[in-house]
Parts: C-alpha cells; structure tokens; sequence
C-alpha cells in the first residue's frame, strides 16, 4: 500500500511542478494516477490485471518528476513544454538548464507495451528545437530529426507525435540539436512490457547521468566544453543526490541512462548484479553474468538487477574518479589557488585551460621574464599547491559553513602530491544537515563530507528502518502538497 501512494504522490507532485505550463484537471489527474496496467502492491510485481497478466512495477525517479497523462480515447497524451530551467544541483549551487517542464533531466515517462501515445511538444525556448525518440521503432515522420523527417519546432512552436509502441525496455527522449542535449534537454522514456519480467522485481529504480562545465562565477553550462565540473544523477550532485531506498530482501532493478559526452563505468558496493537490458530492450538471461560495475556508454541504457542480500548503506557511483567530485576538473585550475581571477583575462586563462598543447608543454610552461604581464602568469603550468593554512577553511561559496582542520601529519606540505582527495576544493566538506531529507535519515554522521558528483546511496534496510523512512517520506510529502496547495496547509499539522 505504501507503494501505491507513494507512485500517487509522485504523480501529484509532478502535476505541481508542471502548473507554470500546463494545469491537469482533476478527471484527467484520475485517470494518469490509474495508469492501467501500471499500479502496484507493496512487495513487488504480484498483482494480476483483470485480463490476469503480473503488472509490472511502476519505475522511481528520484529527484525527477514522474510526467502526467490524459486519456483521449485508447490514446494516451502527454504534454512536454522544452524550456529553460533553474535547478539547483547541489546545496546553495542553482544553474541555469534547458529542460522539460522545469526540470532537467525532463520528467519521466511511462507506458505499457502495445499503448498508442501521444505527446504534444512546445517549444518556450528562444531557438529552434526537435524532439527524438531514441530507440524508438516508429514511422521516419514521428522520428524527430530536423530537415529530414520533420522541421524544426519553431520558438513558441508546436509539434504532435503520436504512435504506436509495441517494445518494451528502457528508452528515452532527447532533443536532437546536439548542443541542446549538453544544456540538459533528455528524459527517460520507460516501456513497461505486458507482463512483469521474470524473475520479478520488488523496486525499480531510473537513474539518468548528466555532466556540465559550469565556471565557479557563472550559472550557465558551457556546452562547448570538453571537461566538466558537475556530474549529475537526476539532476542532482552528490551529496544532494536522494538515496535508493529498499527493503532488505527485495529484489531490485536499476536502469541507468546516459546521454553526456563521457562513458561511465558505474559500479555499485556490497552486492553482485547482472546486465538484464540494454536500450534495445531485455537481453536474454543466458547472456546474464555476475558483476557489480557496467559501464554505460554515451547514447546507451543499462539495466542491473540484484538481490538486496546484504543490509547497509552502500554507495552507488561512477568510478571515474573526477566523476566523484564536484567542481575538481582540471578547468578550474588555478581559480582555487588563489583569491579571486586576476584583471585582463580572458575566460580559459583565468580557469586555468591551456589554449595550446598539452598542459605540460612549453606553451604552457613556466612564465620565466614575463612575470610583469598578468594575463601571461596565467598560462604557467599549475600543479596542486601546498595548503594556505592547516586550519579550518570558510567555503567561499557558502559564507558560515567551514571544512574542519586537516587532519594530516605535520611535514604533509613536503610530501610530492600532497594535497588531494578531500583537501582540493572547497565543496568536500560535511554538509548533512544542509542535505537533509527522510531518505537520508539514520546514515552515519558526516557522511556527505566524501560524497559527491555521481554518487548515490542503495540503502538495505530492515523492516522497521524501512517502514520509518517511508513513514518520514510520507510526512515530508503531506508538507510539500500543503505548501503548493493554498488553503490546505491546517490539514497536515
């Protein structure tokens, strides 16, 4: 039961989210929260349909929005608005995104195998856009490609696609203005098949990966780079990232999305899974075989499954290790090693981008007699530099919060590659009360202080650890509708 509402609520809050575009009437709520063939019961995908089919699980998207329809007729409608988005993706780090109906990665999409759908797209943005199903085996005219299977979507234009969908498996939509993708514009478009997959899953989880170069004095992403500083699941940063909740015992399915420009090799702790889809659809269990890291290349899908054998708190993360930061790439640069950009540079010198060569080439060697010329004492090779002061450190984009005093030995500065890790940057400092949520409650104290980037947690809990943290969730969601719903706020004290 508990499931059940919560698959409801998600459906609620995305209405909420969605009000600034595009009010659902009541009737029409009703009708996307019966998502026939859709609901669930609390220990899996168990319930039989009236045509005695096994319903599969409804997917999670954490921290992204499940997207609404109205039923016209056996058509099932959606409505995308493409438009600029204000996200924060991190504690106090809001940047400016191009999305779907506020968020990005766009809401979530779910349908049944065999529906016909349609999904009315218009364009807020101040460009042309298109819209691509990828993956999808649909006429070339529904296909979404600018100057070959359709015009562009002017700005303030519409385009309606509509279709019928007889695969299943883990898809998802994108725009196909290439740059368009790097600001943000992707969602996860979800085929549930006719009848649950065997063996059955108790959860199901959707994770989409998104990388941004965004300058620490900007809020806009620079598409064109090549180096990014924030790492993204659903939209959002370690530590802000909201844990995979389950049961210990559950069987669980993870479908991880990627749409950037690096692959990602994700892997998870504490337990073993297998490969179970691709973004063709399910793969054929003899091709299953044990692992516990997949890497997700760039356009492609995978979904993982386990048994939650193993009770903890166990991360989930990409294994590159500039993925599991935040702000640590190498287009920072010197920004951190000194107090502010200095006057007459340019963008990539004050981040600290070689403009020729490699970063250890002569161009970018050691300004040797041009030390007068600001702008040239910039291109001298950078390396990490000892520490200012072991002692603690206010973050200079959140005044108030402070890094503990290092805990290092006393000759550290004269150790060669001291310092890294936690002591690069700013960001790494313990910031739990500021991530606080019910999905977070009861990890250890600190946590937060070594997460970051593409980090997440899948939480194995008992029974009663459990059943408090939906009850907390549940809490937390009766105050959030309160505070979108004016009036209604004496109903949940």
């Amino acid at each position: 039961m508990n499931s059940r509402r919560g698959f409801l609520r998600n459906f609620l809050a995305g209405a909420g989210i969605f009000a600034s575009t595009k009010v659902f009437s009541d009737q029409e709520m009703k009708l996307s929260q019966r998502m026939g063939g859709m609901q669930m019961k609390r220990r899996g995908e168990t319930e039989a349909s009236e045509h005695g089919h096994v319903i599969p699980v409804p997917v999670q998207t954490p921290d992204t929005p499940d997207l609404p329809f109205r039923l016209d007729g056996n058509v099932k409608e959606f409505h995308l608005i493409a438009e600029t988005v204000k996200q924060e993706i991190v504690t106090g780090r809001i940047v400016d995104l191009w999305g779907y109906n506020g968020t990005a990665p766009g809401p979530t999409i779910q349908i049944t195998q065999g529906d016909r759908v349609r999904i009315i797209v218009d364009n807020h943005l101040p460009e042309a856009t298109s819209m691509h199903w990828h993956g999808f085996e649909i006429p070339n005219d529904m296909d979404g490609v600018p100057g070959s299977s359709q015009d562009a979507i002017a700005p303030g234009g519409r385009f309606v696609y509509e279709f019928m969908l007889n695969q299943e498996g883990t898809y998802f939509y994108h725009s196909h203005m290439a740059m368009q993708e790097m600001m943000g514009m992707i969602g996860a478009f979800i085929m549930h098949p006719k009848n649950a997959y065997q063996p059955r899953v108790d959860k199901d989880f959707v994770i989409v990966m998104q990388e941004y170069a965004i300058l620490p004095n900007i809020n806009v992403p620079n598409s064109m780079n090549m180096e990014f500083n924030w790492l993204t699941f659903n939209g959002k940063s370690g530590p802000a990232s909201t844990p995979l909740i389950v049961r210990h015992g559950e069987r669980v399915r993870i479908r991880l999305v990627n749409l950037g420009m690096d692959h990602h090799p994700i892997h998870l702790h504490g337990h073993q899974f297998v490969v179970t889809g691709t973004e063709g659809g399910r793969q054929p269990e003899s091709t299953w075989g044990p692992g516990n890291t997949v890497l997700v290349g760039v356009a492609q899908s995978r979904d993982v499954e386990f048994v939650a054998s193993h009770p903890g708190d166990w991360m989930l993360h990409c294994h590159l290790p500039h993925h599991m930061m935040n702000q640590m790439s190498s287009n920072v640069g010197p920004m951190s090693r000194r107090a502010g950009m200095p006057g007459g540079e340019g963008m990539e010198q004050g981040m600290g981008m070689p403009r020729e060569g490699s970063p250890t080439s002569d161009e970018n060697g050691p300004s040797l007699g041009r030390g007068m010329g600001v702008g040239s004492t910039a291109d001298q090779a950078m390396s990490n530099s000892p520490l200012k002061a072991l002692s603690p450190i206010e973050h200079q984009d959140m005044p108030g919060m402070q890094m503990p005093a290092p805990d290092v030995s006393k000759n550290a500065n004269a150790v060669p590659g001291f310092p890294q890790d936690a002591f690069m940057e700013g960001p790494m400092m313990a910031m739990d009360k500021m991530v606080n949520k019910p999905e977070n409650y009861g990890l250890r104290p600190g946590w937060s202080g070594f997460m970051a980037g593409m980090m997440t947690f899948v939480r194995v809990l008992p029974p009663d650890k459990y059943d408090q943290i939906m009850e907390l969730r549940q809490k937390q969601m009766g105050k959030n509708r309160a505070q979108n719903m004016p009036g209604m706020e004496h109903n949940h004290e």
